[in-house]
C-alpha cells in the first residue's frame, strides 16, 4: 500500500545501464594484433627506468637534506629545520611510492604472463618483483586470476565484493515503502537506513583513510573485503586455504619463502643502516604503494555506475566491462594526470582493456585500450570514470553502501536506499518493467 502523503516519498530519475551482450571474440578482434606481443627485454627496461627514478629521487632528497642546517641556511626557529627535512623526505616518499607502484604493476603483469613469452621468465621476474614489495607472488597470482575470471560476480569474485542488505543487518525490503531498483523510497525508510548506514563527517573521512592505509594487508592476511563465503581465518599464506587447490601447495610455500626473504632483508638493512634510514628510503614509499594499490583497485571496481551480477546473468565479457578506467591524479590537472599514469604504468587508465585481455603488456595497453573504447562507444558502452584521487574515494564510499539480496543485475544503493542506475537489456524497452528487475 503506497503512502497517503506523496511528499513523504523520494523519487529519483535513474540512469540506465544497457547490460552488454557481446562476445569476448568481438572485443579481442577490435584490438590490433601487435598489441598482444610481449618482450622480456622491453618489460625489463621499464623496471630499470622505475628503479633509476626511485634511486635518483633518493639521491636528490639526500643531497637537499645536506643544506638544511644553520651553517647553510638561516631559519627563524630551530624546529623549522626538522620541518624542512621532514618535507623533503615526505615528498620523496610520495613520488618514490608512485614509481614503486609502477614496479608492483610490472610484477602483476608477470602473474598474467604479460612480461614475457616465457612462462619461466614471467614467474621468476614476478617472484622477485612482487616479493620485493611484500606481495606473496604465486598466492596472489592464483586468487587474482579468479578475480579476473569472475569480476563483478557476487558469489565468485575474490575481492571488492559488495555488502548485501542482509549483510548490513538491514530489515528486509518492503516493496510498499521502497523500490527494489532504488528509484523510490519513503521518508521513513530513508531515516531507518541512514541511522543504520549513514556516516558522520568524521566517519566518512576516517573510514576511507583506514581502508587506504591498511586495506591491502588486511586482505591478504584476513580476506577483508574478499569473498564472504570463505571461512573465517582465510588468508594468502596458508597452503590449505580454501582459495587454493592441493596441487598449488608448493607455489604457496614458494610465495611464503619470498615474503620471509623480504622480511629478512629488511631486518638486515635495519641492522646495518639503522631504522630511520631504512624507513625513509624504503618503508615510507612502500606504505604509499599499499595506499595506491587499494585506491586504484577500489575505484576500478566500485562505483554507483557499475553493475554486479549473480550467476544467471553473469558472463565473462559482462564482468570485464563492469569496471572503470580512471585518470589517476587527474583531478589535480593534466600534468599530474600524466605523471600518475607514467609512474604507475597506466594501470588505472587502461584497466578495462586489462580485464578484456590481461596478457597485453602495459606499453601496448594504451593503443589497445583506444581501439577497444572505439568499439565500445559504437555499442553505447562507456567505461570512463571520474579521475582517481582521495576526493573520489570519499564520494564512492558515501554512495556505495549495499546491494539488494535479490536481483540478477544489481547496483549499489546509498545510505538512503537510492541507486543511480538501473539495468536494461538491449532487446527490452527500458520502461517495460519486465527484464529490468532481473
Amino acid at each position: 500500500m503506497a503512502p497517503k502523503d506523496s511528499s513523504d516519498v523520494t523519487v529519483i530519475e535513474q540512469g540506465t545501464y544497457v547490460v552488454p551482450d557481446i562476445t569476448i571474440k568481438e572485443l579481442l578482434d577490435s584490438i590490433p594484433a601487435h598489441c598482444f606481443r610481449r618482450s622480456a627485454l622491453r618489460s625489463s627496461l621499464y623496471v630499470i627506468w622505475d628503479l633509476f627514478v626511485i634511486i635518483s629521487l633518493y639521491k636528490g632528497a639526500s643531497f637537499l637534506e645536506t643544506f638544511v642546517n644553520p651553517e647553510t641556511i638561516s631559519l627563524p626557529y630551530p624546529s623549522l629545520y626538522t620541518f624542512v627535512r621532514f618535507s623533503i623526505w615526505a615528498l620523496y616518499a610520495f613520488w618514490a611510492g608512485l614509481f614503486l607502484t609502477g614496479i608492483w604493476v610490472i610484477g602483476h603483469e608477470c602473474g598474467h604472463s604479460a612480461f614475457s613469452e616465457s612462462k619461466a621468465i614471467n614467474n621468476f621476474a614476478g617472484w622477485i618483483l612482487h616479493s620485493a614489495v611484500g606481495v606473496p607472488y604465486y598466492s596472489w597470482k592464483i586468487t587474482h586470476a579468479k578475480h579476473h575470471a569472475s569480476t563483478g560476480h557476487l558469489t565468485q569474485d575474490q575481492v571488492f565484493v559488495p555488502h548485501t542488505r542482509s549483510d548490513c543487518g538491514l530489515p528486509p525490503l518492503d516493496p510498499t515503502r521502497e523500490d527494489i531498483l532504488g528509484a523510490r523510497v519513503t521518508a521513513e525508510v530513508k531515516k531507518e537506513l541512514w541511522e543504520a548506514l549513514g556516516d558522520s563527517p568524521i566517519g566518512a573521512i576516517t573510514g576511507p583513510a583506514t581502508y587506504l592505509l591498511g586495506g591491502w594487508i588486511a586482505y591478504i592476511l584476513t580476506n577483508a573485503s574478499g569473498q564472504k563465503r570463505y571461512p573465517k581465518g582465510t588468508n594468502h599464506f596458508t597452503p590449505e586455504a580454501v582459495m587454493f587447490a592441493p596441487h598449488q601447495r608448493n607455489q604457496i610455500i614458494m610465495s611464503n619463502v619470498g615474503i620471509l626473504t623480504w622480511l629478512a632483508v629488511l631486518g638486515a638493512s635495519v641492522n646495518h643502516w639503522g631504522f630511520l634510514t631504512v624507513f625513509k628510503a624504503y618503508v615510507a614509499p612502500y606504505l604509499w604503494v599499499n595506499h595506491w594499490l587499494v585506491l586504484i583497485t577500489f575505484l576500478q571496481h566500485t562505483d554507483p555506475l557499475l553493475p554486479h551480477y549473480r550467476a544467471p546473468e553473469f558472463t565473462f565479457p559482462r564482468g570485464a566491462l563492469a569496471t572503470l578506467d580512471r585518470s589517476l591524479l587527474g583531478d589535480l590537472g593534466s600534468v599530474m594526470a600524466w605523471l600518475g599514469a607514467h609512474a604507475t604504468n597506466g594501470i588505472s587508465e587502461t584497466h578495462v582493456l586489462h580485464h578484456v585481455s590481461s596478457k597485453i603488456p602495459h606499453y601496448h595497453a594504451w593503443e589497445a585500450s583506444t581501439a577497444l573504447k572505439k568499439r565500445l562507444r559504437g555499442l553505447g558502452i562507456h567505461i570512463e570514470g571520474a579521475p582517481g584521487g582521495w576526493a573520489e574515494v570519499y564520494r564512492v564510499f558515501k554512495e556505495c553502501k549495499f546491494v539488494e539480496d535479490e536481483g540478477d543485475v544489481v547496483f549499489f544503493k546509498n545510505a538512503h536506499g537510492l541507486a543511480k542506475m538501473r539495468p536494461v537489456f538491449a532487446d527490452t524497452p527500458s520502461d517495460s518493467g519486465v527484464e529490468v528487475d532481473k
